[in-house]
């Protein structure tokens, strides 16, 4: 029988965190919400959730020192999962109202008001997953439920190769006016532009197919 994961979702003032505690809860995780950057450093997974403007998120996350934190799972290969603003801020720039900011920049990148004739894009939308994808494994038909007005339009590292620390990240797609990345696999690092939390069975699946690569 498999062990428990333990996971833990970070509370750094921003994100949906009840919400994500329940959704990992139901689908078999040991989940703790904490701001405490040791419990976050020993989980089995991190989550990093994040709902606002890209500085607030950001200003939030180092405020408990969620960029070392982060860096040194990575460093460890421990699993990392970012959720909306949560993805955005791993990238190295987020431009919003004018404001340029500073992202974690563990991708290149940068999270730009979206092209599209109506923002900001919220309901459900399909997504376009590469080969070898893991957690979009048997979800390749599914929706995803989204709230964003912004996104990363060009991600240039991005290939069908097999994701790890070595090889170019795993990049899933989405459309809503133009296209914008809606997922990113990339050895222990993962994200959804998307909220998992609130993506029904297909989401469920998602956490699920995440947790079964914690180690």
């Amino acid at each position: 029988m498999a062990s428990v994961k333990k996971v833990v979702v970070l509370d750094y003032g921003s994100g949906n965190l009840r919400s994500a505690e329940r959704a990992l809860t139901r689908v078999g995780a040991d989940v703790t919400v904490t701001g405490d950057p040791h419990a976050a450093l020993e989980a089995d997974g991190l989550v990093v959730p994040g709902v606002g403007a890209f500085a607030a998120c950001m200003a939030g996350l180092k405020a408990v020192d969620g960029p070392r934190v982060i860096g040194r799972r990575l460093a460890g290969s421990r699993p990392v999962l970012g959720v909306c603003v949560g993805m955005q801020v791993l990238f190295e720039r987020g431009v919003e109202h004018g404001q340029d900011a500073e992202g974690c920049g563990e991708w290149p990148g940068v999270v730009e008001q979206l092209q599209a004739p109506v923002l900001p894009h919220m309901g459900w939308n399909t997504v376009q997953a590469p080969q070898k994808t893991v957690l979009f494994d048997g979800l390749e038909y599914q929706r995803f439920y989204f709230v964003h007005s912004y996104g990363v339009r060009n991600f240039p590292l991005g290939s069908e190769g097999a994701p790890s620390p070595l090889a170019p990240p795993l990049v899933t797609w989405a459309e809503h006016g133009d296209r914008f990345v809606a997922g990113v696999e990339n050895g222990a690092l993962s994200a959804t532009q998307f909220h998992p939390e609130k993506s029904g069975d297909a989401g469920a699946q998602l956490l699920t197919n995440w947790l079964q690569t914690l180690s």
